[in-house]
């Protein structure tokens, strides 16, 4: 497991953004930001999804959170942008962003590789992080320690037979993400790739039917290293891709 003591209050007076904040390991982030002191603003496609968070975090007595109800595969450049400007009016900057909203689509054989699968996934995967990364990174330079955050995976340092489109994204997420982290090396942004690893979430289930899901961290055991990415105790960390476990 990554090594790092959260501390208490370590994000107080941050807004983050969550992508994918409805499920799995976005909505374990979007509840520890907020516990930390974090104002944490919701981003996924389902809306029942994002209110029950929403719900949870109010009623722990947090940071009261924003909605943004949006679906990445079809989302175009100007919502991105109308999403960023409405960030930076409503909140005056934006200190985090963990994109981690993803797309798994299926399992096959690569001749078998469906071109409408191969092209949502790439969507959702690599063009729609490109497009928000792009129109995000305003507000962030507005804040004075950001860190953006991308969401990878074993298989996007080493390709796997069978995960095609998946894999070849989770490629692509890395390269943007250092491609970011190159040209703003010198300023107030930073950023990096989660690898979160074999995790108990719904994806990992349909990937993986057979295994046994109580051998598997949660999503709240991985929180360390998502909590140490969005403090100013990773300020200097720029480039890399991280293991949460």
């Amino acid at each position: 497991m990554f090594d790092y003591q959260i501390k208490e209050n370590s994000l107080t007076d941050k807004t983050i953004l969550v992508t994918g904040a409805g499920d799995g390991i976005g909505r374990q982030a979007a509840l520890t930001y907020a516990e930390l002191g974090a104002t944490v603003i919701l981003l996924g496609k389902t809306v029942k999804k994002l209110e029950a968070v929403y719900d949870e975090i109010v009623a722990l007595g947090y940071p009261e959170p924003a909605i943004i109800p949006l679906d990445m595969k079809g989302a175009t450049r100007q919502n991105y942008i109308d999403m960023a400007t409405t960030i930076s009016q409503q909140f005056g900057k934006l200190d985090g962003a963990l994109l981690n909203a993803s797309m798994l689509g299926e399992l096959t054989p690569f001749t078998q590789i469906h071109e409408q699968i191969w092209n949502d996934v790439m969507q959702v995967n690599a063009t729609a992080q490109f497009l928000m990364s792009q129109a995000l990174i305003a507000p962030m330079l507005l804040a004075p320690n950001a860190s953006l955050v991308f969401t990878s995976s074993s298989v996007g340092s080493k390709g796997r037979a069978y995960w095609g489109p998946y894999s070849v994204s989770k490629f692509a997420t890395e390269g943007l993400m250092e491609v970011i982290s190159d040209e703003y090396e010198n300023s107030s942004l930073r950023c990096n790739a989660i690898n979160p690893g074999a995790t108990r979430t719904n994806m990992r289930a349909s990937a993986f039917p057979a295994e046994d899901k109580n051998q598997l961290r949660t999503a709240k055991e991985i929180m360390p290293l998502y909590v140490y990415l969005m403090s100013n105790d990773s300020k200097d960390i720029t480039g890399q891709v991280l293991k949460a476990q």
